[in-house]
């Protein structure tokens, strides 16, 4: 379907928050489907000018992406996208920019995040040990993603430069391209030397580039090629689960609180903005708490 109105905008936009705002290409990406999935509703109601948008349309957008089924989360982050692209009209364009800012977010669904026990995380250890350049991969993967807690994309983008073993750390960059310093622990370091001596070298063959992990073919790892392993290791291992690699983060948070730490420095490990988005794990180890209290009092 052609979109009339706001293509040659949303192409200035997409520039703007590439380079002026630095924004990652899987956030650039976002805006750009949730931006063209707007206009392409307008361009259906006949709507023929940016100016012309009302609240109306506004609220009959939103209307319809609840008719989709689609989360809570995945709507607030549309209206987002879109108040945003039209922030930037305003200011670029002179378009007015009133019909999303009286338009409230949908409330957010209070879902628990799923993570592992510590002794799930023992056997997804245990049974995927091996001497084999792969296995020796995996492990240090796994390792380096529980212990730090960081994300995949940040994962992937991790250079040989960026790792200190000397100081037991790793630089990573975050959301919105913010560098931050984790500590990393003694298995880790452990993993991550082995896969260098004994792994990365047999996996690279011919190729040449400086990112820390790599594909059976010796390319650089993608978000989805960890993805995929990650599912591989928890066949192997026989547990009756689904693993997406945020799990692995929301594992990383648990245990921490589980074990005394406080929540200002799980945010900084995180690397969240701002403490309400860390403190979601608060209501995890409440009811890991319940559960224990539960399952060990006599008269519970």
């Amino acid at each position: 379907m052609i979109i009339i109105i706001g293509f040659e905008e949303l192409h200035a936009f997409i520039q703007y928050i590439q380079l002026e705002k630095n924004y990652s290409v899987h956030t650039v990406q976002e805006y750009e489907k949730d931006i063209k999935q707007f206009l392409s509703f307008l361009n259906n109601e006949g709507v023929t000018d940016l100016n012309e948008v009302e609240y109306i349309h506004a609220r009959l957008y939103v209307t319809r992406l609840y008719d989709e089924k689609l989360a809570r989360t995945s709507i607030s982050r549309k209206i987002s996208s879109i108040r945003s692209y039209y922030k930037f009209l305003h200011k670029e364009y002179n378009v007015r920019d009133d019909a999303f800012q009286s338009l409230f977010h949908p409330k957010r669904e209070k879902k628990l995040p799923h993570f592992f026990y510590e002794e799930e995380m023992v056997q997804l250890f245990e049974e995927n040990k091996g001497t084999d350049s792969l296995s020796v991969r995996n492990i240090a993967i796994l390792e380096l993603l529980y212990a730090t807690g960081i994300r995949v994309s940040e994962l992937t983008s991790i250079e040989l430069r960026h790792i200190d073993s000397s100081y037991g750390v790793v630089r990573v960059m975050g959301k919105g391209r913010k560098e931050r310093y984790v500590p990393v622990g003694d298995f880790a370091l452990a993993a991550i030397d082995d896969y260098l001596l004994n792994s990365r070298p047999k996996l690279m063959k011919k190729t040449s580039h400086t990112f820390l992990f790599v594909n059976s073919r010796g390319e650089h790892l993608t978000t989805d090629g960890v993805r995929y392993i990650l599912n591989q290791m928890l066949k192997k291992a026989s547990m009756n689960s689904t693993i997406y690699p945020h799990m692995l983060r929301h594992t990383f948070a648990t245990h921490l609180l589980n074990n005394g730490a406080d929540l200002r420095s799980v945010q900084e490990l995180l690397g969240h903005s701002s403490l309400s988005s860390t403190q979601i794990y608060t209501h995890v180890t409440k009811e890991h708490l319940r559960k224990t209290y539960m399952n060990a009092h006599p008269r519970a």
